[in-house]
């Protein structure tokens, strides 16, 4: 039975059997309640507004409303968070969904052990790619695929300190809140008010999307991590 503790999934794929297949891996966690369903980003983006989920499972190739697209509206109407599924792990389409809000990916073949785990670590507000994973996605998506234009955000790095802005770097780099504090000589609970802070005054949701946009405006590059 749901208790106030329960974490409400949405899953968004346009093949019914992978819906099937997803409902059925966390149908037996006491913890974990599949609330609805959508064959495409269109239903997704509805069902998310409707059923207000904690945690949406999104496909990212689906008819109509594609689910990079349905990840943006997602993330900017909603609390829930957005686990991109995807077939390849350096897909671009992946770093376009974390753009769009995601706060990370699953690959389709993934065990049930590892699905339920992303549902639960994302539902409790971290980002489910593990620093190294997230550098090396990130690192390379980026390298390929950088964009004309630095985005206005650039602005928005003169509101950090100085320690808030080499906090970015180093979660920008793939370390993790124990590594950081090491690095720069602080406790982790100060390195975890830092990245509080940041994500505040950058208006972004976790450490993925301070990651893309430390790569974005150029604070941060493919090359200054080798």
């Amino acid at each position: 039975m749901p208790t106030q503790n329960t974490i409400r999934v949405l899953i968004a794929d346009d093949h019914a059997l992978v819906r099937d297949g997803l409902a059925m891996m966390l149908a037996e966690q006491p913890d974990l309640q599949v609330v609805g369903e959508a064959a495409d980003g269109a239903e997704a983006i509805s069902a998310a507004r409707e059923l207000q989920p904690h945690v949406v499972l999104m496909d990212v190739r689906m008819p109509r409303v594609d689910g990079i697209a349905a990840t943006a509206e997602i993330c900017r109407d909603t609390t829930a968070k957005v686990l991109v599924l995807t077939t390849f792990d350096l897909d671009k389409h992946v770093y376009d969904a974390l753009r769009a809000g995601a706060s990370g990916f699953l690959l389709k073949d993934m065990r049930r052990a590892e699905l339920v785990e992303a549902v639960r670590v994302v539902s409790a507000g971290e980002s489910l790619l593990a620093p190294t994973v997230t550098r090396r996605l990130i690192g390379d998506v980026v390298g390929r695929s950088r964009p004309a234009a630095r985005r206005a955000d650039d602005g928005r790095l003169a509101a950090l300190t100085a320690r808030e802005l080499e906090t970015l770097r180093q979660v920008a780099r793939g370390l993790s809140n124990a590594e950081i504090a090491a690095e720069l000589f602080v406790t982790e609970h100060t390195v975890k008010t830092h990245v509080s802070s940041v994500l505040a005054k950058l208006g972004l949701r976790d450490r993925v999307q301070v990651v893309v946009l430390a790569y974005e405006s150029g604070l941060v590059t493919p090359r200054s991590q080798e």
